[in-house]
């Protein structure tokens, strides 16, 4: 690292002095002298590196001004391209409004032309209603003249136009009472055919209760054939209750006396309720079952041959 050093300050000091320095031979040297060359030597290269940094930053200052100058004129450069940009955009807005204007000025110059020709239109339209009033003007001349003289004539008005406004009150009042004879005669159309559907309504109705007082009726005497089979099956029901009623009490009579004599003879104590024939029933099944067996037990009894005895010496 040392010797790169060495020569790039001797490099340096060649290029910046044009003084190339003398090679020594450092073996022949004393080591003061040695310290002593490696003390200018570094004096030198302290002198050099001193003169690098003052280039260094003078250069640096230079470049610092330069590129001051660079955003300074940069910013010049923005600010007039804005400037130019917003002259662009006022110019387009200028022309955009000069177009609109022109469009707004020959669509206003359109509007009055054809408001113009309307108008010359109206105006024919008016001058030929006019000459055609005037012309019923002077047809209706003879009429005006014709009341002039009936006013002439009455006492009851006193100008023309009064018989004009009473003939006029006349036609409406007629037009009214019309107009109400209209209505009536409607009404009364319509009252007609309302009382017409009323009566025939009613009659319906009439025709429709004449055929449900007929169904009734035959309903009726159903009903009282029904009550008649009714009855007749009533009296055959509490007859053939009452037959009912005799036949369970002998049964219940039956069905006692023959539990009495069972549990009488088999001497069997029971304490059934006399009234209880279900369970005197269940009783008399049971022992009827008992003696079932038992008579069972001795026919086999009675059919099984006897064993013979023993031979007896």
């Amino acid at each position: 690292m040392e010797f790169d050093l060495r020569e790039y300050f001797r490099a340096a000091f060649e290029d910046k002095m044009l003084v190339k320095m003398p090679d020594r031979e450092d073996d022949f040297l004393s080591p003061a002298t040695r310290l002593l060359e490696k003390r200018r030597e570094m004096v030198e290269v302290e002198q050099a590196l001193s003169t690098q940094k003052e280039e260094f930053q003078m250069k640096t200052e230079s470049l610092q001004q330069r590129r001051t100058e660079l955003e300074h004129k940069e910013d010049k450069l923005k600010d007039s391209l804005f400037k130019f940009d917003k002259f662009l955009k006022e110019n387009d807005a200028k022309r955009k409004r000069a177009l609109r204007k022109v469009g707004e000025e020959r669509q206003l110059a359109a509007q009055k032309e054809q408001e113009t020709l309307r108008l010359q239109a109206e105006n024919a339209r008016l001058q030929l209603r006019k000459e055609a009033l005037l012309h019923r003007q002077e047809r209706n001349s003879v009429y005006h003249r014709y009341l002039q003289r009936v006013l002439g004539r009455t006492d009851e008005f006193q100008e023309v136009q009064e018989m004009i406004d009473r003939f006029n009150t006349l036609m409406a009042t007629q037009d009214k009472l019309l107009q109400r004879d209209l209505e009536n005669q409607e009404m009364a159309e319509t009252e007609k055919a309302r009382l017409q559907r009323y009566q025939e309504e009613g009659r319906s109705q009439i025709l429709e209760q004449n055929n449900q007082l007929a169904e009734l009726q035959g309903e009726l005497e159903r009903a009282r054939a029904a009550v008649l089979q009714w009855e007749s099956q009533w009296v055959q029901i509490q007859n053939t209750a009452a037959e009912n009623t005799l036949r369970l009490g002998r049964i219940r009579m039956a069905t006692l006396n023959l539990f009495q004599t069972i549990t009488k003879q088999m001497r069997i104590k029971s304490e059934v309720p006399v009234e209880d024939t279900e369970a005197q029933l269940e009783k008399i099944q049971i022992c009827l079952e008992d003696l079932s067996n038992i008579y069972m037990e001795l026919k086999k009894a009675d059919l099984t041959p006897p064993t013979p005895a023993a031979t007896t010496n």
